[in-house]
């Protein structure tokens, strides 16, 4: 019987190999464009007043965006089309994702769906959503006691 040496780091160069590979049929990565979908970065914040969202979606025009409010789910669906003045074949790369988009969010019942504002500029969406006027805070006067 042969002894022979085990190298780990081999191992999991392989397994690395493997993997890539993997996602690379899934994704369709074989030197052609692909319309993959994608999904765009979100940051969700909100203060006394409204509930913000903000969206990178560069390259994306205004026409091609649907923005939705139904049963306290907020919507937003979009695609960014592939424009190439050139032939495919004649990409080296292509990093940036093409292809719809559809995020969605379900919004608290504080959330006055009736009254949203979207604004876009410079590739990032900003929607926001006004609370309802019984969900914004009040000052309370203290009285004194008889």
């Amino acid at each position: 019987m042969a002894i022979s040496r085990w190298y780990p780091i081999r191992e999991v160069a392989t397994l690395q190999d493997r993997v890539n590979s993997l996602f690379q049929d899934f994704g369709g990565d074989n030197g052609t464009v692909t319309a993959a979908s994608f999904a765009p970065a979100v940051d969700v914040y909100e203060n006394g007043e409204k509930v913000v969202l903000k969206l990178d979606i560069p390259g994306i025009k205004e026409e091609d965006l649907d923005i939705r409010v139904e049963n306290q789910t907020l919507s937003v669906r979009g695609e960014r089309k592939f424009e190439s003045e050139e032939k495919e074949e004649n990409f080296h790369r292509i990093e940036r994702r093409y292809g719809s988009f559809f995020r969605s969010f379900s919004l608290p019942i504080t959330v006055d769906t009736e009254n949203v504002q979207a604004n876009y500029n410079a590739g990032v969406l900003k929607l926001e959503l006004k609370k309802k006027a019984s969900a914004q805070p009040r000052q309370i006067e203290i009285g004194t006691a008889a």
